[in-house]
């Protein structure tokens, strides 16, 4: 990998921080960090409590619309991403059929 780098910003990031500031009451409450291994992309996403409906959506629908469309993202810059859900307290959202392991 390329030492030179700057992983905590790219065009998958971006996407996830302006689509879930446009779902989500608390704006402001809105954490996007983006971090890169040998497996891939990893973002991780948090949200307020009040938000966490809003962000999985009914049946986990918009947790996995994001994914999908993360994915599309990913496959246009040959990388493989992956979105993580954390709870506002501490845990993780499991979706059935998301984006890779949890």
């Amino acid at each position: 990998m390329d030492d030179d780098k700057d992983f905590d910003v790219g065009p998958d990031r971006d996407f996830i921080e302006y689509v879930v500031k446009q779902l989500v009451s608390n704006p402001d409450e809105v954490q996007v960090d983006r971090t890169v291994d040998e497996m891939g992309v990893l973002i991780t996403l948090r949200v307020g409590k009040e938000d966490m409906g809003k962000v999985i959506g009914k049946s986990g629908q918009t947790a996995k619309a994001l994914r999908v469309l993360l994915r599309v993202i990913g496959s246009k810059h040959n990388a493989r991403v992956n979105l993580k859900i954390i709870e506002p307290d501490g845990g993780e959202v499991a979706i059935a059929g998301g984006g890779g392991e949890l």
